[in-house]
């Protein structure tokens, strides 16, 4: 990222990659719990989102004769990333992406099984099981998994071109729970870590971002505000302030105060 300072404007170009496609927004945002396909829409264009999740299992994006997502949301102008919600098996995740690739010729996927229903934790085991098949298969897997620097490695190793480790569990609102761990993936990854799971504002988003990752994924946080609209505008501005800050390196903390002008020589 450059940035220029020309009087009180600044020239910004900031960008990320993963599985060799660019992308300038960090803020990906997803399609459940929204009242209708129009206020998702409306929120995607007020996010300024490039990228869209999609549970397949859920959301209708091949029958024409039911309303589709695809009506509302140009799949020519943002990037599908459907994703396995819902899923609790390995054979299932990989059976419902082999079927969103039919349907719509998709590689890059979203990838979570989950470990059970209470929770939404991620059962790890068939998480990297399914990683390691779809990527021989040629499927390019973004992966939800636990928030542990072991995992995420394990998964990168197994072919994950992303790893996406909760905040807090999925729907929960609660924010980063751990940011020693979340900075611990950050430092050792090769491959974009974004936080998947349980942002419920925007300082949430801000605090992710300033960890280093490389952007967030939310839903619930957007789609069960009262103003889902206004709630993804300040999403959009949330990850830039936190990507802002994160690159201009914060203060160092320190265990007493330290006044801002010298106390020595005053009158």
């Amino acid at each position: 990222m450059s940035v220029a300072a020309k009087g009180s404007r600044m020239s910004i170009t900031d960008s990320w990659t993963v599985a060799g496609r660019t992308f300038t927004s960090r803020l990906i945002v997803g399609t459940g719990k929204y009242k209708d396909f129009e206020q998702n829409a409306a929120a995607l264009v007020a996010s300024g989102a490039e990228i869209i999740t999609v549970a397949v299992r859920r959301v209708n994006v091949s029958d024409p004769n039911a309303p589709m997502l695809t009506d509302y949301i140009d799949p020519k102008k943002y990037t599908y990333l459907p994703n396995t919600a819902g899923c609790f098996t390995a054979e299932d995740a990989i059976r419902t992406l082999r079927l969103a690739r039919e349907a719509g010729g998709w590689d890059l996927v979203k990838l979570e099984v989950l470990g059970e229903a209470k929770t939404l934790y991620p059962d790890m085991r068939e998480t990297l099981r399914a990683t390691e098949i779809l990527a021989k298969e040629g499927f390019l897997p973004m992966v939800y998994c636990v928030d542990d620097p072991i995992a995420a490695k394990q998964l990168e190793d197994a072919g994950a071109v992303a790893v996406m480790p909760l905040g807090a569990p999925i729907g929960s609102g609660l924010g980063i729970q751990n940011r020693v761990t979340i900075r611990l993936i950050v430092e050792g990854a090769k491959v974009p870590v974004l936080v998947d799971a349980g942002v419920g504002t925007a300082s949430d988003a801000a605090v992710a971002m300033e960890l280093g990752c490389d952007g967030v994924l939310m839903n619930t946080a957007i789609a069960e505000a009262k103003d889902p609209v206004r709630m993804a505008h300040a999403m959009k501005l949330a990850v830039e302030s936190g990507r802002h800050s994160y690159l201009a390196g914060r203060m160092g903390r320190r265990m007493y105060a330290d006044p801002s002008s010298p106390l020595a020589g005053l009158i």
